[in-house]
């Protein structure tokens, strides 16, 4: 929790050592920089040659970090994209309770538009498509 916000945390290539190190650098980066941001309103940051993208959605905060070719334009377009798949699923801007309900379907979402630790998908349509693919055991 985060200010009452919810955060999904998802730390592919990122060595188990290392993932408390980000998990609480994340946190404090939201604590110190998302009061008062406005939905979607995107914030920028660097550590350690790492960019990160973050922004405020309802109740979600959403990070995403990528490096090299992954820099603050290429995850702009990223957490566009998770944002308008977000709000799709949920039909909203999503509250706490709301996220949790719909997770297993923002999960598969997730998984189509980044997979393995690479931009897959950012075509709205196609991500729907994809996810209506899955069988419905998955969610």
């Amino acid at each position: 929790m985060l200010n009452n916000n919810t955060n999904f945390h998802n730390f592919h290539g990122v060595p188990a050592e290392e993932r408390l190190h980000w998990r609480s650098f994340l946190v404090k980066l939201g604590a110190d920089n998302l009061k008062g941001v406005k939905n979607e309103e995107l914030l920028v940051a660097c550590h350690k040659s790492v960019y990160i993208v973050y922004t405020v959605l309802g109740d979600v905060s959403i990070y995403v970090v990528g490096k090299d070719e992954y820099d603050e334009l290429a995850l702009s377009e990223v957490i566009f994209v998770i944002t308008s798949a977000v709000k799709d699923v949920c039909g909203k801007p999503p509250s706490e309770r709301l996220f949790l309900d719909k997770y297993g379907r923002i999960c598969l979402c997730l998984d189509e538009i980044v997979w393995q630790g690479y931009l897959e998908n950012t075509e709205k349509d196609r991500i729907k498509r994809l996810i209506r693919l899955k069988p419905p055991t998955e969610f």
